[in-house]
């Protein structure tokens, strides 16, 4: 009888070499209740947030804000596909209770869930680095953003990014890390392990999420100094601002909730891979719990803070639809040479395909 078991473990993949079923792990945090509650309410505010923006775009006739709502909008669908993917395991061994083990014994199934898990981590934290980018070139470089960034660079520019995250998920496939079936036994996520491998694979992952969610932080604050110097200058009346506002307003509570819900989980990741120990079933399942918030509260940002909500909480305002472009003779006064430069050299672009044209 001992024989067999042995010969039973022995023959199950490596991702069931740490924890394998059965599991005796009753946790309300991880019960079906939640699983159920959290995927059904991503999913359909993503799908709300995905109709707003489809909707915006096709009535925004601003280039700027065109590459900012391609990026929104690969966001959003980068939500619902990851609550779509791993909600749909979850909820299936909560209601079908399958045996991970028989069901994949080669441990194909769980590499795909670690591997969606990662992906599906990083991409939006990646993107909110990309758009804080974006944005930070649209409000101080305006001319230069609009001439370089058009709709297919944008697209480009998100297809880049999945193609990032994506080769990351797929490390531990190629040998560095691996994945693991993870407590309760609903789901398989990245081995967090002192191992030179396991500990170098937790710290890229962790790394990659908090430099982005730095980068974030930065560009966004110099992005807020620049329109704040903008906006509350002495002509400020004069001016139509709304669009960006409303973007910077958007980009800065998508890094709030990212940094709030994210934070905790990749610095755990990296600290219990750094100190050698093993971690620990109920920490990892509340900051899961919090990284999944992201993705349920990333779609009300763009429900909510847009112009027509803003309209009806503020009537009294100017709401116009000008961008940046319009606010660019006092970024050249308040910001210094270098914006005049990029002026003059704009100007005479300009002039020499007005020249050409005729």
């Amino acid at each position: 009888m001992v024989g067999s078991t042995s010969h039973h473990n022995r023959s199950m993949g490596a991702c069931f070499s740490i924890n394998h079923p059965p599991f005796q792990l009753n946790l309300t945090i991880a019960s079906e209740y939640f699983s159920t509650t959290f995927t059904g309410l991503g999913l359909s505010s993503n799908l709300i947030a995905l109709l707003v923006l489809i909707r915006a775009y096709q009535r925004t006739h601003s280039r700027s804000r065109s590459s900012f709502l391609i990026f929104l909008t690969s966001l959003v669908v980068t939500d619902f596909m990851g609550l779509l993917v791993t909600g749909s395991i979850v909820i299936s061994f909560h209601v079908t209770h399958f045996n991970w083990a028989e069901l994949d014994p080669r441990c194909h199934f769980c590499n795909f869930m670690g591997m969606s898990m990662v992906f599906y981590g990083l991409c939006p934290l990646l993107l909110g680095a990309t758009m804080a980018v974006e944005r930070f070139v649209g409000i101080n470089r305006p001319f230069a953003h609009s001439t370089h960034m058009s709709k297919s660079r944008a697209m480009f520019t998100v297809l880049l990014v999945w193609v990032f995250a994506g080769s990351i998920s797929l490390l531990p496939v190629a040998g560095l890390g691996s994945y693991h079936l993870q407590m309760p036994g609903s789901w398989c996520f990245l081995n967090i392990s002192s191992q030179s491998l396991d500990m170098f694979f937790c710290l890229i992952f962790s790394l990659v999420g908090l430099l982005s969610l730095i980068l974030s932080f930065v560009l966004n604050t110099v992005s807020v100094v620049t329109l704040l110097r903008v906006c509350c200058g002495p002509d400020s009346a004069r001016r139509q601002r709304n669009h960006e506002v409303e973007m910077m307003v958007q980009l800065i509570l998508i890094m709030a909730i990212a940094s709030i819900c994210w934070c905790p989980l990749l610095v755990y990741i990296a600290k219990t891979a750094l100190s050698g120990k093993d971690p620990q079933v109920l920490p990892l399942l509340l900051w899961l719990r919090f990284a999944t918030f992201n993705q349920i509260l990333d779609p009300w940002v763009y429900i909510l803070i847009r112009q027509a909500v803003l309209k009806r909480l503020c009537p009294g305002g100017r709401w116009t639809r000008a961008s940046t472009v319009s606010l660019y003779p006092t970024l050249i006064r308040t910001s210094g040479p270098t914006l005049r430069s990029e002026a003059i050299r704009s100007s005479l672009v300009k002039a020499q395909v007005k020249t050409t044209l005729l």
